[in-house]
């Protein structure tokens, strides 16, 4: 498992609105079970976005709004196939979830 990696959302009732789980947690840490991880919601399901705190991403054809405030821990187990990387975007990945622990 790779940071910015994005998996198939493993969960039938939730995957219509959010097909793919991004993955944000240091590679140091793949030791662990769990993986920390932010819904990719399609864009049509999200609503307005907020400007620094969504940034959108096309996903295998799929217009995508990081849905960063929903981040979560869930069991590497449980994650679904990759599918991509958003590693050449980190950098706008890393400035939402500063603006969400910091406010800028």
């Amino acid at each position: 498992m790779a940071r910015f990696d994005v998996y198939e959302n493993p969960n039938p009732a939730t995957r219509e609105a959010v097909p793919y789980l991004l993955d944000i947690q240091a590679d140091l840490l793949d030791n662990l079970a769990t993986r920390v991880v932010i819904p990719l919601v399609n864009a049509s399901a999200m609503g307005r976005a907020a400007r620094f705190l969504n940034p959108q991403f096309v996903v295998n054809n799929k217009q995508l709004v990081m849905s960063t405030a929903e981040l979560a821990g869930v069991p590497v187990a449980t994650l679904g196939e990759k599918v991509s990387t958003l590693k050449e975007r980190q950098d706008e990945v890393i400035a939402a979830l500063d603006f969400l622990f910091s406010g800028f």
